[in-house]
């Protein structure tokens, strides 16, 4: 359990490194499959390529979690 805690808190602190690194880098983060419409005062985001990258990266993540 402890290593597993540890190993979470790496996990963050490499994450929160990566998105400070985008941040001051000032990159367009925006994937190719995110769908922004706007049309006069109306505006919708519908961020689809995120939400897999986003399900991709966890169940890598637990995946490995499962192994150990």
């Amino acid at each position: 359990m402890a290593k597993q805690i540890i190993l979470i808190g790496f996990f963050l602190i490499i994450v929160g490194g990566i998105f400070l690194i985008i941040e001051k880098s000032g990159m367009n983060y925006n994937n190719p499959l995110d769908f922004k419409f706007e049309k006069g005062n109306t505006r919708f985001y519908f961020p689809l390529g995120s939400s897999i990258l986003i399900s991709v990266v966890l169940s890598l993540i637990f995946y490995f979690f499962r192994k150990m």
